[in-house]
């Protein structure tokens, strides 16, 4: 029955103990996630920072106070030891009340033997410096001092150092607390002054979008680091604004490009449901013009979808070496075939190696052949090149066109954009070979170049750097016009 009654007090306590552990749990948590969400401006941290560190001073600078002052009582009270080991006391060994009336001394006495020298002596002073502290009505520190009357030792009052000390100490701490109190007092001029433009950039941020990406923000009041800071940001802008731009200029411009084909092509989707059941010229010609918008409408998503690889930094090359005179007498050939109102040409040539992309170079030259015999009249020429200059391979292809005017020069690499004379000739494309043809040559780390001029014709040219192992292979090759 004993036991019986024991076990309830201890289940009891055992659960009044879980309660108190779940609470302190609980109260625990709910201060730590308090604590957590307690947000302090950032002047603020500021302030308490910088009063912390201020703070961090005030022992340093009360000691070295309490050591000038101390020296200084140090000089003050051997020149009183001297002054009173010119007498000999009256009173035996020590000296009297009369003798140390005006002197900052309790009591003074001589010894009957010295101190002895070294670190034995030093101990013995060391030892009865705080002797006698608090033996006398205000606090002494015992001096020892060799005179002309014998081994002077004597009770120096520090009571007005200690009074001296007590008053520095609390002088410093309060001005110190004060300039705490004033530092943080005056947050709101440190906000205003150091924190304000950063709460400028960041809400001017915070409202930014692609309806006013040609808004910046202001860097007047701004100074030294917060005006580099918002200079930054405004180019940060200026980049994003030209890409954001030149991206929706992108899309409107492949829009519009594959909107035409795509009308031609439900036109005659619309003319073959009507009359193309019954008339076979018209179902001929339905099928002929559907075909070639749909060959134009690849040929478009093929390049852009090259573009897109290129914007994305995922198109990869398959790099082998290779002489690029291969390439050039198959596109000679080939443009041969392309057209027979033009002639064609391979001048002497220099072999040579260049480690590329072989398949890419040859899409290079073919975009820049095509681009020469869509802007050279019938009975025109066209002279494909290719010769070592320094450390280049240089491939060239020359026209004799209308050539480009040197306004329109820089824009010819532009995506999309065709210059005056393409459009007035209604000669097809999409305005992407030159933009393709540049791409594939910074591919290769080389450079691309065109000279022109109005009514003589444009040269093209591609610098390619050359194996270094590569050497001079052998003479020039003459290929038959």
């Amino acid at each position: 029955m004993s036991k019986q009654q024991k076990n309830p007090p201890q289940d009891g306590g055992k659960r009044a103990e879980s309660w108190i552990n779940l609470l302190s749990a609980w109260m625990h948590g709910w201060l730590v996630k308090g604590m957590s969400n307690l947000r302090l401006s950032l002047t603020l941290r500021i302030a308490l920072h910088y009063a912390g560190q201020l703070l961090k001073t005030t022992l340093p600078t009360l000691l070295a106070l309490l050591l000038v002052l101390c020296a200084a009582e140090v000089q003050m009270a051997m020149e009183a030891m001297d002054d009173l080991g010119a007498d000999f006391p009256e009173n035996n060994l020590e000296y009297t009340a009369v003798q140390l009336t005006g002197q900052p001394f309790a009591q003074a006495w001589m010894l009957e033997e010295p101190i002895e020298p070294g670190l034995p002596g030093f101990a013995q002073k060391m030892g009865r410096l705080f002797s006698r502290w608090q033996d006398y009505d205000e606090p002494c520190v015992v001096l020892y001092r060799e005179t002309m009357a014998g081994s002077l030792v004597a009770a120096y009052r520090v009571g007005r150092l200690c009074y001296t000390l007590s008053i520095v100490f609390w002088a410093v701490l309060c001005l110190d607390l004060y300039r705490v109190v004033v530092f943080i007092n005056r947050r709101h001029r440190l906000n205003r002054v150091v924190v304000k433009p950063i709460t400028d950039m960041a809400e001017k941020a915070a409202t930014l979008s692609a309806n006013n990406l040609s808004d910046r923000i202001s860097v007047e009041g701004a100074k030294n680091e917060l005006k580099d800071l918002a200079m930054v940001i405004n180019g940060m802008l200026d980049r994003i604004e030209v890409s954001y731009n030149s991206q929706k200029q992108f899309v409107s411009d492949a829009s519009h490009e594959l909107r035409t084909p795509i009308a031609v092509i439900q036109g005659y989707v619309n003319m073959l449901q009507r009359w193309g059941k019954t008339d076979k010229d018209v179902l001929d010609e339905g099928i002929s013009a559907i075909e070639q918008e749909a060959a134009s409408m690849k040929e478009l998503v093929e390049r852009l979808l090259f573009l897109a690889r290129h914007d994305k930094k995922t198109l990869m090359l398959e790099v082998e070496s290779f002489d690029p005179l291969e390439v050039m007498s198959e596109i000679h050939r080939e443009a041969k075939m392309l057209s027979d109102k033009h002639r064609f040409e391979l001048s002497p040539a220099q072999n040579s190696r260049i480690n590329g992309d072989k398949d890419m170079i040859k899409q290079l030259m073919r975009i820049l052949l095509d681009n020469a015999i869509k802007y050279t009249p019938a009975g025109g020429s066209i002279t494909l090149g290719v010769r070592q200059e320094k450390n280049n391979c240089v491939l060239s292809v020359t026209d004799t066109g209308a050539g480009i005017s040197a306004e329109e020069l820089p824009k010819v690499f532009d995506r999309f954009y065709r210059c005056d004379e393409a459009r007035k000739s209604q000669t097809s494309g999409h305005g992407l070979g030159l933009s393709i043809a540049r791409i594939i040559v910074s591919a290769h780390g080389g450079q691309l170049k065109v000279r022109s001029k109005v009514g003589v014709g444009t040269t093209f040219s591609v610098l390619l750097p050359m194996e270094k192992s590569s050497s001079f292979i052998g003479g020039e090759t003459t290929f038959p016009r």
